[in-house]
């Protein structure tokens, strides 16, 4: 009975992590060309609907969007935790009287440890962290592709552009923690078991929001992120890289050759611990300078080594293992 048992959850945790790699490499493309598709079939008012519900709603996303927690609380998620298996890690409080600005370290290929932790609720962080509410910041594009753009709304999801954060910081209250992943599609062509890489040294534009806004920033490490997928890595100067680097300019994210335990698709079962460091104070500026920027960047970074190496340990990696910093 308990074989049977082990076998279902063993099922019901690929199916959750497969909807979930087919949704991250596909819905937006896939929303795209319906939309497209119906206008020149006798279903183009369904199409032409979607299209002026986009416009009307265009700035929702900026505004606090439509998160819902029946979304986030689906038990899908906990399969989906379950499967590799994703942790959560806290190391010091976070005042639900503040706004803060979590930067999340390595990208990965998918952030599934970020997306767990922050984009749902199956890794507890309301009951680690009362009175907080986790934000997850995401490629601001996504949110204008009908259909898909309803969904991750629905997930808590918000866009990573100016307009978004300052609502978020400014107009939504205290107890906002929005999180980042700093290195973005620069960093997820570094991502390779064994590697911690982060993109970081001239990324310096959420340190100066933080300023204007008074949210203190928080850095965020998920150990053994890079160790989910392999990944073919093109030399710098390349003809891959290039390619690579050219629809990271044009489309904002980079697309990388990859492959997983099943399929090809599926990442493999390894665990990832996503640590939440201790906050550092930022006090508010309406103009901070160049100076002030370049402060509080580097107590971040020295904070984020800090992080990595008091837990490298613990989740998993060796004493030798050093944090790379780009």
């Amino acid at each position: 009975m308990t074989r049977e048992k082990s076998r279902w959850k063993e099922l019901m945790e690929t199916l959750s992590v497969l909807q979930w790699v087919l949704t991250f490499l596909f819905s937006a493309v896939s929303c795209t060309i319906l939309s497209i598709c119906l206008m020149f079939t006798s279903l183009w008012p369904l199409s032409a609907l979607s299209l002026m519900w986009l416009v009307m709603d265009w700035q929702t996303p900026e505004k606090g969007g439509r998160r819902t927690q029946f979304v986030r609380k689906w038990k899908i998620w906990d399969h989906f935790r379950d499967y590799f298996p994703l942790k959560l890690k806290k190391t010091a409080e976070l005042s639900p009287n503040k706004n803060y600005i979590l930067g999340c370290h390595p990208h990965g290929i998918m952030s599934a440890g970020a997306f767990s932790c922050f984009g749902t609720e199956s890794n507890g962080f309301t009951e680690l962290y009362p009175g907080v509410r986790s934000r997850l910041a995401i490629l601001a594009g996504l949110f204008r592709v009908p259909l898909f753009r309803e969904y991750i709304m629905c997930a808590g999801l918000y866009p990573v552009s100016k307009s978004s954060l300052m609502h978020l910081l400014s107009q939504s209250g205290k107890g906002n923690a929005v999180v980042i992943i700093i290195g973005g599609a620069a960093e997820s062509l570094s991502s390779a078991p064994g590697a911690n890489t982060v993109v970081i040294k001239q990324r310096k534009g959420f340190v100066k929001v933080a300023l204007e806004f008074g949210a203190d920033l928080v850095p965020v490490y998920s150990f053994g992120e890079n160790e989910l997928f392999q990944q073919v890595i093109f030399t710098d100067g390349s003809i891959g890289r290039k390619l690579q680097d050219l629809f990271k300019k044009v489309m904002g994210f980079a697309p990388c050759l990859f492959v997983g335990e099943k399929y090809a698709l599926l990442p493999y079962r390894k665990p990832v611990t996503t640590v939440v460091g201790s906050p550092i104070s930022v006090p508010k500026r309406m103009s901070p300078t160049n100076d002030e920027v370049d402060h509080y960047h580097k107590l971040y970074m020295e904070a984020l080594i800090k992080l990595f190496h008091e837990h490298k340990v613990s989740c998993g990696l060796s004493e030798s293992h050093k944090l790379l910093l780009l």
